[in-house]
């Protein structure tokens, strides 16, 4: 048997996305996202709203990046996400986080958080609260990565959102793989 549990923004996982921009003095600025996802081969959609310190940025800058947060930083993650750009001015570096000019748009990566999506902004839409972003790179710190170049998320821990119990999560163990072991019912 079911329990109905309503409407609810529930799925897991849920990422937890860190959004940096940089605001009009220069300042790098971050916030804590958990509702967002790959909505296209080169695009992210996040759901936030139109008060946020962060969202001004984005509009004004025309760009973002989007860190993974990760298990070491859950601290930190969580902070920006509890405080406002708009009360304190300088969140990141309290945070203890340090910023680094992407190459590719004008916002800045976060150095503790070790994979990254560089987006321009392609629109954001008030009423909905969708933002989407074009990624026009993904950087990764070489210390996440394997053998073969590629991100492993065994190093990289990123944390997920599980919105039933307000808990983090570190993403779990490989069970199977994508594409080839459905192949044994065909």
């Amino acid at each position: 048997m079911r329990k109905n549990f309503d409407p609810k923004p529930w799925t897991y996982p849920q990422p937890v996305l860190m959004i940096a921009t940089y605001g009009e003095d220069g300042t790098p600025d971050v916030m804590n996202a958990a509702w967002g996802s790959i909505s296209d081969d080169a695009q992210i959609s996040i759901c936030v709203s139109a008060d946020h310190k962060t969202t001004e940025n984005i509009l004004a800058r025309k760009a973002f990046t989007v860190s993974m947060a990760e298990y070491a930083y859950i601290k930190e993650c969580d902070y920006v996400g509890i405080v406002s750009g708009k009360d304190v001015s300088d969140k990141f570096e309290k945070a203890g986080f340090h910023a680094e000019k992407s190459e590719f748009v004008d916002a800045p990566i976060i150095r503790e958080l070790r994979m990254a999506l560089e987006c321009r902004l392609v629109s954001y839409d008030p009423e909905s609260c969708r933002l989407v972003g074009e990624i026009v790179n993904v950087s990764a710190d070489e210390s996440v990565l394997d053998k073969d170049g590629k991100i492993n998320p065994d190093r990289l821990q990123p944390i997920t959102f599980d919105p039933v119990h307000n808990e983090y999560r570190i993403l779990g163990e490989r069970v199977g793989r994508a594409f080839r072991d459905g192949l044994e019912l065909k």
